[in-house]
């Protein structure tokens, strides 16, 4: 965990600040933008899952690498591989893999709010296959963004359904810096946790960094991710 916080405070301090397209704002919550028509990026995820810092206060890692592809301007398809390693494990587990598409509705700002259709397939090798559902739904205004995701996720094997939510709100600070505050959670099995998210740009790659802890008894107590992007 040190290293990645060091990682991100060497990029902040010496990355250059262009500007990229496809750059995200949060760390649980997703966005509306899309990568344009033939562009690709692959993405590696790191997050950190304690579940209860008072009597056992070390973490579960999951670890993912994302390639993406933009098979339109408006619709993008990404395949996932997944890692895990529990927190009394010296060594990775491969645990699966995810099929995405993301499709945005319109343009920018042609709607009241911009929305996004997204949807996943997890082939997992602990659960069998999870289907996963997403509204996603944005807005622009001035150096702000709110962003809300509805989700819902069912498990193939067990017919068991989930309803969930993600959200987000940032404040772009300057062209490369934005700072902001998210939220995760299941209607269903009332967990709920929120916490800051730390977005930074640079010309040809992007780092986000962001923490959730949980408000009440049946949330884990923390959870940290990082994410960086790699246009090309």
């Amino acid at each position: 965990m040190k290293r990645m916080l060091w990682g991100v405070v060497v990029m902040l301090l010496f990355g250059s600040t262009g500007v990229w397209a496809a750059q995200k704002t949060y760390v649980w919550t997703e966005e509306y933008a899309t990568l344009a028509k033939g562009n690709a990026e692959i993405e590696f995820w790191n997050t950190a899952v304690t579940q209860d810092v008072q009597t056992r206060n070390a973490s579960d890692w999951q670890q993912k690498v994302e390639l993406e592809y933009g098979i339109t301007d408006r619709l993008n398809a990404s395949l996932y591989q997944i890692y895990e390693q529990a927190a009394d494990s010296n060594s990775l587990t491969y645990v699966g893999y995810n099929v995405e598409l993301k499709y945005r509705i319109a343009d920018a700002n042609m709607l009241p709010v911009d929305v996004l259709l997204y949807a996943e397939t997890e082939v997992s090798t602990i659960e069998g296959s999870v289907y996963e559902g997403k509204i996603i739904l944005s807005k622009e205004i001035g150096r702000f963004n709110a962003s809300y995701n509805q989700i819902y996720e069912r498990v193939k094997n067990t017919g068991k359904g989930d309803n969930g939510y993600a959200a987000g709100i940032s404040y772009e600070v300057t062209p490369w810096l934005r700072i902001g505050a998210e939220s995760k959670g299941s209607y269903t099995a009332d967990t709920y946790a929120a916490g800051p998210t730390l977005a930074w740009m640079g010309n040809r790659i992007w780092a986000n960094i962001g923490a959730v802890y949980g408000l009440n008894r049946n949330t884990n107590d923390r959870e940290v991710r990082f994410v960086l992007g790699v246009p090309f």
